[in-house]
């Protein structure tokens, strides 16, 4: 049990890292449920329009945090060996593909928005207003698109500060900023104490006001603090990479950032075919898939320890300790997900009743909740599996083993239970769902191979 269980001292390390990230974490979408709620109280049809815009948010969210990734690994492994030039340096090939992911992702948005739209609606056996719903994920997406620069711009700061043990900030800024969200919904959405009511509209001008005043927080602390940040003087003095860190970065961020690309968008693929059984389909995965993402934090924040630590441990030459270490960190994982999965579980009647919306909307979110919470731990193993692989840069058998399993086992299944058979919303959820089983045994198969235990900056000199 000791090769799975580590001493007081580890998880004190695993809490320091862990726990402001899954406060933040939780907080957000603790948050976004009751935004969430907010919306749903306005309608079915205006709550499934902000749920398709979000999709693609989804996706753009995942893609700057997949781009950025890709330095990230060389960030970590740089502060373990002390090499704040090198710290610099990834910082700024960050900003440059942070910004090429915004230009692409919002000149898409603004050109496509009707078909991308029209992509997830679906007529079903409630009778819902297919228009209705097209005309308030519109109205909706040409307000929140005004997010995408300051989100890219939050996430640069915050991955570089979580990357050199600063995980505090991130999480205070975050939880500012969800407050402010919180209130401005309520004023905006419902038009309280003097403000306009404004619906979804209101609830897409919350999200921006939020997102300006979390990048604000993290960008504004990171230069006051150069004591403890000293690897951002002179960050932005130039954009010029050496060569030889610009090479690693985009042999290990290309397959992270399309990884998250594929795997993002096989999401929003696998919700285009469940939306198929109608349009209260979409609104029922829109409540769970709100509600999963509270418990799915804890899975994201030990991805996240998981990454740092053994990517810390790698850069100063620990290769031994790092294997050890991941080892304990994904047997807590599965203890977690063990946990969480039923807490979800006993809670899935609940959430579900407190949205504005229609019976069978309730019963089939209800219903998936159910499936969602067993699955867990094989959701709980596969991340883990993702983040161990990619703190030693093996970023092209992430890429593989990520979006691979989601485009070769998952889509291939739901488009042919969704389109060929008439199979109910549930069970072909359970199906798509088990598959990542095959996704786990392969992980388990790579982690062992031990092929990710590699210090990527042994070979370069520290300036100091």
């Amino acid at each position: 049990m000791r090769r799975y269980i580590g001493d007081r001292e580890f998880y004190n390390r695993v809490g320091a890292i862990l726990l402001p990230i899954l406060i933040q974490h939780v907080i957000t979408n603790f948050v976004s449920l009751l935004d969430n709620i907010m919306v749903g109280q306005v309608g079915t049809e205006p709550m499934s329009g902000v749920a398709i815009v979000n999709q693609y948010n989804f996706v753009y969210s995942l893609c700057v945090i997949g781009g950025l990734a890709g330095a990230g690994i060389l960030t970590a492994q740089f502060y373990g060996k002390g090499d704040e030039e090198g710290i610099r340096q990834s910082v700024r090939v960050k900003l440059i593909l942070g910004i090429g992911i915004l230009l692409v992702f919002g000149a898409a948005l603004l050109l496509f928005d009707d078909p991308l739209i029209r992509f997830f609606l679906h007529e079903g056996e409630s009778g819902l207003d297919l228009e209705a719903t097209l005309h308030y994920a519109q109205d909706y997406l040409d307000v929140i698109l005004l997010q995408m620069l300051p989100f890219m711009l939050t996430m640069l700061y915050s991955s570089t500060l979580r990357e050199t043990g600063e995980t505090v900030l991130p999480m205070k800024a975050g939880l500012i900023a969800v407050f402010v969200n919180l209130v401005f919904n309520y004023l905006l959405i419902f038009g309280k104490f003097g403000f306009p009511e404004l619906g979804v509209v209101g609830a897409a001008i919350a999200t921006v006001i939020a997102r300006f005043v979390e990048m604000s927080i993290v960008i504004l602390w990171t230069h006051r603090h150069i004591d403890r940040c000293p690897f951002m003087v002179g960050v932005w003095r130039s954009l010029k990479v050496p060569k030889e860190v610009f090479r690693k970065v985009v042999l290990m961020g290309i397959p992270l950032l399309a990884n998250e690309l594929l795997w993002s968008g096989g999401m929003t693929v696998l919700n285009q075919c469940y939306s198929v059984r109608g349009l209260e389909v979409v609104s029922a995965m829109n409540i769970y898939l709100t509600i999963s993402n509270l418990f799915f934090s804890a899975f994201i924040a030990t991805g996240n320890a998981t990454s740092i630590m053994v990517g810390q441990l790698l850069g100063a030459g620990e290769t031994e300790r790092a294997v050890d270490e991941d080892r304990k960190l994904i047997a807590f994982a599965l203890a977690l997900s063990i946990l969480l999965g039923s807490l979800m579980a006993l809670s899935a009647g609940f959430f579900p009743r407190l949205y504005n919306t229609i019976p069978r909307v309730r019963q089939l979110a209800t219903e998936i909740l159910l499936v969602a919470s067993v699955m867990m731990p094989l959701h709980a193993f596969a991340n883990s599996c993702y983040f161990t692989l990619r703190s030693g840069g093996k970023t092209l058998i992430t890429f593989l083993f990520d979006s691979g399993s989601v485009w070769l086992l998952n889509i291939p299944a739901a488009i042919f239970l969704a389109y060929r058979t008439q199979v109910p919303i549930v069970p072909l959820f359970t199906i798509v769902e088990a598959l990542n089983l095959i996704k786990c045994a392969f992980g388990y198969w790579m982690v062992r191979q031990r092929h990710w235990v590699v210090n990527l900056v042994s070979d370069r000199k520290n300036p100091a």
